[in-house]
């Protein structure tokens, strides 16, 4: 069953303040833990940013008592491997021993959804179903947790209504998230604007979400990559080269440069280019992985 609320979802810069949020928790669990387990898990912490994932399991994997942190990473290291059940069961661990924690949930729900994926057909609906039960947990836990609300509007946008999803409910979920963050508002009215086919409306909203956030480079590349996509060829590259100044050599930058272009069919041998350079750029868990660098540059007979 393919499930495709569940693909990818497009990588947005997070805000500094997500960022500092992000390392007070890492302070925090790692002050409950024994020096010497603070030592193994920071350490594995590193090579999971680093893409490491089997590194950073084999860190993990040596440990004798597993707390809830240990086990959420180890999750993350699992679904990095696309071992899936392997992570759903680390994970049902460490939301067990931290019921309070949104992370846990959020992945437990990108665990199941990829299940879901690759499941029969039998399965697949129940898998799903539990997905989505995560993703809402998680947003319920942590209304300002942008990946977890981002990933329950996937899944609304995405799922069929006897899965739980609906555009009625992508959209209350967009009416949410717009009192908190106006701009990120305007993204998800973006993407429901353009499953409706109302082009001319998408675009506005990205364009009034990059005037809220002028300097958040995922602004800018969500418009450049429309725009691209809607044959405004000369302003989608104008902003490819406003969000390289903002962000010079993000991997995520030159990906998207080269994705728009492999998918509009211009400036392939341009598009070659970048994808090597992504292929050798040092990237982070919350880039495109390689492995679609790759099927981009097969796909244009690289």
């Amino acid at each position: 069953m393919k499930v495709p609320f569940l693909s990818s979802r497009r990588r947005r810069g997070r805000p500094m303040r997500q960022i500092a949020f992000a390392i007070a928790g890492i302070l925090f669990l790692t002050s409950l833990a024994s020096p010497a387990e603070t030592l193994v898990w920071t350490r594995a912490h590193e090579l999971y940013q680093r893409t490491d994932y089997a590194g950073s399991l084999g860190e993990l994997l040596s440990t004798n008592e597993k707390d809830s942190a240990t086990l959420l990473l180890m999750g993350r290291d699992y679904f990095g491997l696309a071992d899936y059940k392997q992570a759903t069961e680390a994970l049902e661990k460490a939301a067990a021993l931290a019921p309070g924690n949104a992370e846990c949930f959020l992945w437990l729900g990108r665990a199941y959804g990829r299940r879901a994926e690759i499941a029969n057909p039998f399965s697949a609906p129940g898998l799903a179903s539990k997905s989505r039960q995560m993703f809402e947990r998680a947003v319920a836990l942590d209304p300002s947790n942008r990946e977890a609300a981002g990933d329950l509007f996937d899944y609304y946008l995405g799922a069929p209504g006897f899965l739980g999803g609906g555009e009625n409910k992508a959209e209350g979920l967009a009416a949410q998230v717009a009192q908190r963050d106006p701009a990120e508002g305007h993204y998800y009215q973006a993407q429901l604007d353009d499953r409706r086919k109302e082009y001319d409306s998408a675009e506005k909203h990205l364009r009034a979400a990059l005037e809220l956030a002028p300097r958040q480079v995922g602004r800018v590349l969500a418009l450049a990559r429309y725009l691209g996509m809607h044959g405004h060829a000369k302003e989608s590259d104008a902003l490819f080269d406003q969000a390289e100044r903002i962000a010079p050599g993000d991997p995520k930058v030159i990906y998207e440069r080269a994705s728009t272009y492999v998918k509009t069919g211009r400036n392939l041998e341009e598009a070659r280019k970048l994808l090597h350079r992504y292929l050798q750029a040092q990237v982070t868990p919350s880039d495109p992985p390689k492995s679609d660098a790759q099927n981009l540059l097969r796909k244009i007979g690289s």
